[in-house]
C-alpha cells in the first residue's frame, strides 16, 4: 500500500487498493498506515476515500506534487521510517524543497528500519541517484509509547539517475551509532557498541562505532545500534537492531553485527533490506541500474511486482556467483 501511494503520487495515477491487510489479525488500516496515506495526500493534493482507521478500501487521486513545509503526526509508536520511505519518492518529484516535520511516532521500532539505518544507509545511496535528502533527529521514540519526532528535508534535483553497484571492490570502513535514550546509568549504548565491535573483531573486521547517550525524549527509555559498511566501489551495507525488555545490550550489539557480516561475507553491492528499498527509485530512474544482492526477500519481489505493474517497466533478475543480480533497464 505504502509504495503504491507513493508511485500514484508521482506518475499523478488514480489508485483504488482493496482487501487492505485483509490476513493480517487486525485487518485495514492502522494509525501509522493512515497517516503515511494523509501525508502523501497532503504533498500532492490528492483526493481521497476511505482514509480511515480500519479502512480495508482506499481511493487515492492525486494532483500535482507541492513544495513547502508540512507536518505529520502518527500519535503512537507506528514506524517514522516507514512513513518517510512512503513520501520520499514523492518529495523526490516537487517543483521546489520539501520539509516535512513528523511527532509522536517510532524512530525505533520492531518490523522497520532505524531512523539511523535510513540517515547512514539510504539517504547515502540515494543520493548518488540525485536524491538530496537529510533527516534530523529531535527525539527518538521506542516502543510502546513512542514520541519521537524527526524532520525530513529534501531538495529535488527534477530527475533521478540511474545507479550502477555492479562490484563489491574493497572494504574501506565500518562505521556505527550505538543509542540510548534515558539508559546511561546502564551504560546501554557503549555495551551495545562494545559488543559489536568484539564480534566485529573476532571476525577480522575494525569498526567505529559513535556512542550516544541521548535524553531527548524522557517519556520513553529505548535503544538501538546501525552499522554501516562502505566499499571501494561506492557500495553501502547496513544492519541495525533495537533494545528490548528482556534483551541484553550485548545481544543487542551482537545482532547488528551478525547482520552486517552475512552482507560482508556475500560481498554483494547491496544489503537484503536496502534491496527492496531501491525499487522504486530505480524504476523512475532515467537509464539502466544494476546491484547484486544476496537474497531475494518477498520484499523486494513484491516491490518489483508493483512498480512493474503500475509503471509498466521491467526488472531483470538473475542468479549468479552466490548472488542475485537485480537489472532494471532504461
Amino acid at each position: 500500500m505504502r509504495l503504491s501511494v507513493a508511485l500514484a503520487a508521482v506518475t499523478g495515477q488514480p489508485l483504488h487498493i482493496r482487501n487492505i491487510r485483509q490476513n493480517r489479525p487486525q485487518p485495514g488500516l492502522k494509525t501509522q498506515h493512515l497517516e503515511a496515506v494523509l501525508t502523501a495526500a497532503k504533498l500532492c493534493n490528492a483526493e481521497t476515500k476511505g482514509a480511515v482507521l480500519k479502512s480495508r478500501e482506499l481511493w487515492f487521486k492525486p494532483r500535482e506534487i507541492q513544495n513547502g513545509n508540512f507536518e505529520a503526526e502518527i500519535g503512537t509508536a507506528g514506524s517514522i521510517p516507514m512513513l518517510l520511505m512512503t513520501v520520499l519518492p514523492i518529495c523526490a518529484f516537487a517543483k521546489g524543497s520539501v520539509r516535512l516535520h513528523v511527532a509522536k511516532g517510532g524512530t525505533d521500532v520492531a518490523h522497520s528500519p532505524t531512523i539511523n539505518y535510513l540517515r547512514n544507509v539510504l539517504l547515502p545511496v540515494l543520493k548518488r541517484m540525485g536524491v538530496d535528502a537529510t533527516v534530523t533527529v529531535h527525539k527518538y521514540g521506542y516502543y510502546p509509547k513512542g514520541m519521537g519526532e524527526v524532520t525530513l528535508t529534501v531538495q529535488p534535483q527534477g530527475s533521478l539517475q540511474p545507479l550502477r553497484l555492479e562490484g563489491f571492490g574493497t572494504l574501506k570502513s565500518i562505521r556505527g551509532v550505538s543509542v540510548c535514550t534515558f539508559l546511561a546509568d546502564k551504560k546501554v549504548a557503549e555495551r551495545q557498541a562494545k559488543a559489536a565491535s568484539a564480534y566485529l573483531a573476532e571476525k577480522g573486521y575494525a569498526a567505529d562505532i559513535q556512542v550516544v547517550n541521548d535524553r531527548s525524549n524522557p517519556m520513553q527509555k529505548g535503544s538501538s545500534i546501525a552499522l554501516w559498511a562502505e566499499t571501494s566501489t561506492g557500495a553501502v551495507l547496513g544492519s541495525d537492531a533495537i533494545g528490548e525488555l528482556g534483551k541484553t545490550s550485548e545481544t543487542v550489539g551482537i545482532e547488528a553485527a551478525e547482520k552486517l557480516c552475512a552482507e560482508l561475507s556475500a560481498r554483494a553491492t547491496v544489503d537484503i533490506h536496502l534491496a527492496d528499498m531501491l525499487i522504486p527509485y530505480l524504476a523512475l530512474a532515467k537509464g539502466t541500474s544494476v546491484f547484486s544482492t544476496r537474497q531475494v526477500t518477498d520484499h523486494l519481489e513484491a516491490n518489483v511486482w508493483l512498480a512493474e505493474k503500475m509503471l509498466d517497466t521491467q526488472f531483470n533478475i538473475k542468479r549468479a556467483h552466490g548472488l542475485h543480480s537485480i537489472e532494471r533497464g532504461s
